[in-house]
């Protein structure tokens, strides 16, 4: 993903168009996760995921999606934003951020937006169908990992700085309550 300073709006919308969302700045991290929990709620072989601060993602349209809360495999559950209209999941929200991150459905960008972004990490890689080859990501300097892993490995220095100021609104914010 590009820096900041020359980052393009990302933007994505349901399958009919109902919802509509904007990336207001570039994703923390963008994630695969080859877990079979993801493989079943999605039908599909993985989950792409941008990790963003809620505060940096915008809902563009007139509709609201509709939360719905989902079991998971941790047991500490996920909200998952769908269309209202097509059912499409738009994002999640999970409790061990809360809702100050949101994990976008990188299938739902936009075209032009979609082509933007490409997996930081492999998560839950072991799972993976068997047909998948990850080699090419291995060569990219992709990270796989068989489970998860931990930011300072991963992630861009922009974006751990990024998450430290989160961090300092979150602990500020919870201490005021």
């Amino acid at each position: 993903m590009a820096a900041a300073e020359n980052f393009e709006l990302l933007t994505g919308h349901c399958t009919c168009k109902t919802i509509t969302y904007s990336l207001l700045a570039p994703p923390l991290v963008t994630n695969c996760c080859h877990c079979t929990w993801c493989q079943r709620e999605t039908g599909s072989a993985f989950v792409i995921n941008c990790c963003i601060e809620s505060s940096n993602f915008k809902i563009t349209s007139d509709t609201s999606p509709t939360l719905v809360e989902l079991p998971s495999e941790s047991g500490k559950g996920q909200l998952v934003a769908r269309c209202p209209n097509c059912f499409v999941a738009l994002y999640s929200h999970y409790p061990s951020t809360e809702r100050w991150t949101t994990y976008v459905r990188a299938g739902t960008l936009a075209e032009g937006s979609r082509q933007k972004i490409s997996p930081e990490v492999h998560v839950f890689a072991p799972n993976k169908v068997q047909w998948l080859d990850l080699s090419g990501e291995k060569e990219r300097g992709v990270p796989l990992y068989d489970e998860f892993y931990q930011k300072e490995d991963v992630w861009r220095e922009a974006s751990l700085e990024r998450w430290q100021l989160l961090t300092k609104r979150r602990q500020a914010e919870t201490s005021t309550e």
